[in-house]
């Protein structure tokens, strides 16, 4: 059984901006893994990594947004 790990930060928006950091650079990883992919000649898997990328790009932009709007409520 493994321990679950606990937030070091206690704050409501720490989760969120750590899952978007990671989001995003998958974003710019995958670019990466895509061209490997193709270089071999293996366009199944460089077809598989650019969906990925594309749902890693709309969950940033989800992110960003849901960041952004708590970030006003809080100023508010």
């Amino acid at each position: 059984m493994t321990k679950e790990q606990i937030s070091p930060v206690k704050d409501q928006n720490y989760d969120l901006i750590h899952v978007l950091q990671m989001s995003l650079q998958h974003i710019w990883k995958l670019d990466t893994y895509i061209a490997d992919a193709e270089s071999r000649g293996d366009t199944e898997l460089a077809t598989w990594f650019r969906k990925m990328q594309e749902n890693n790009r709309k969950a940033g932009e989800q992110g960003k947004k849901m960041l952004m709007s708590r970030l006003q409520e809080e100023m508010s």
